[in-house]
């Protein structure tokens, strides 16, 4: 019998993360949620994707939200590590990240691309298309797919119902050997970065095919 932190979603039996099992570094954090599971619920039912793809946004990178201090729109950055920053990006696309240092630190880990698990019609109703590979490539195409946006900026993904982070047994066979680096995608600050992390071999991952080797 699955526990109240546990989920069956599909044939996927799904634990959800504790803070502790959170790693409380950003680059270890994004390596970390390589293979992990984000879970939306909604009142049509759980929707799901393993995390294919992220990217690391440091103290002292001019490409973080947090370079250049704390303000309303980027407080959730300085909470601790488990909760969820959520921020439109070019005033089209909301992006899901995950805090990813001690509270008062400034840093994060942007969610990049899922592998569809569950609920993928729903995904292909809000996305348009029934093509799996399309539904969760890229941050702004989650965050339609999952219904994200700022109504869950600052929530907690280590306790939340709406919005939380899981772990199965593929997720915990993710060797350091599947996981590939790469600078970071679509920046003009700090663009030399190695802080991108995907699944190799994932033909879910985003970007050019240069960068997923």
């Amino acid at each position: 019998m699955l526990t109240p932190a546990e989920m069956k979603i599909g044939p996927h039996d799904l634990r959800r993360l504790t803070r502790a099992q959170l790693p409380r570094e950003t680059v270890a954090l994004a390596r970390f949620l390589i293979g992990k599971v984000v879970v939306r619920v909604l009142p049509e039912g759980p929707l799901a994707g393993r995390i294919v793809e992220t990217e690391a946004y440091i103290q002292g990178d001019t490409a973080c939200h947090a370079f250049n201090g704390m303000t309303p729109r980027n407080r959730s950055l300085f909470l601790r590590h488990g909760h969820a920053y959520v921020y439109l990006a070019y005033g089209t696309s909301w992006m899901l990240n995950v805090s990813s240092e001690e509270e008062g630190v400034g840093s994060g880990v942007l969610i990049r691309a899922l592998e569809p698990l569950a609920g993928i019609d729903a995904m292909a109703a809000r996305r348009g298309t029934e093509k799996p590979r399309d539904l969760l490539r890229g941050p702004g195409r989650i965050a339609q797919a999952l219904a994200i946006d700022r109504v869950l900026d600052g929530l907690d993904l280590t306790r939340d119902k709406r919005l939380w982070l899981g772990i199965d047994a593929t997720g915990e066979r993710t060797s350091p050997a599947k996981i590939g680096t790469s600078t970071r995608i679509g920046l003009t600050k700090d663009a030399h970065r190695p802080l991108r992390f995907f699944l190799r071999g994932s033909a879910f991952v985003s970007g050019p095919t240069a960068l997923n080797r």
